[in-house]
């Protein structure tokens, strides 16, 4: 995979734009399908959740938007000369987003991954804010991830409250 995203960074600039949304697409599907079994399993399904919690189908759509308007935006910076801080800041924050899921569903510690998305928070606030410098346009296409990602945040910090093990309790129909 690695040498085929370097041949396409190698190439022409579409072949440039495609490789800067397939990283994040890929990173967030590859991430996904490992943890597919936790992100299904008993674990989560029993978890104490808020009434707004979104159903299970919504994340695949959100997360496909998302990753690739990120991908886009990143490659826009790229392609007007934005630079080491934006497009570093942008590869920071997508390491964060893609650690979240492996703490999240991967360790089930719900208190560190409340921690890395509250810092992911305010990197991508901090890309937002580099990009807007670059192209505004790029800026823009973040907004529904900081969005996202904010709402994210208060579910994690309202799932670790009221999970405060980070374990599911226990199903009544089982005891």
């Amino acid at each position: 995979m690695i040498h085929a995203l370097i041949s396409l960074i190698s190439h022409p600039t579409s072949h440039r734009q495609a490789a800067s949304i397939a990283v994040p697409l890929a990173g967030g599907t590859l991430i996904g399908l490992a943890l597919k079994d936790e992100t299904r399993g008993v674990w989560y399904k029993t978890l104490k959740k808020p009434s707004w919690n979104p159903p299970a189908w919504v994340f695949g759509p959100v997360w496909t938007a998302l990753y690739s308007a990120m991908g886009y935006a990143s490659w826009r910076v790229w392609q007007a000369g934005g630079g080491q801080l934006p497009l570093g800041l942008y590869a920071a924050q997508l390491a964060l987003n893609f650690a979240w899921s492996p703490l999240f569903f991967g360790a089930k510690a719900l208190g560190v991954a409340a921690v890395d998305i509250t810092a992911l928070v305010g990197m991508v606030a901090a890309t937002i804010y580099e990009f807007q410098k670059v192209d505004p346009v790029a800026a823009q296409l973040l907004y529904p991830y900081l969005a996202w990602v904010t709402f994210a945040a208060a579910l994690n910090y309202n799932l670790a409250a009221n999970n405060p093990s980070g374990q599911a309790p226990p199903d009544p129909k089982v005891i």
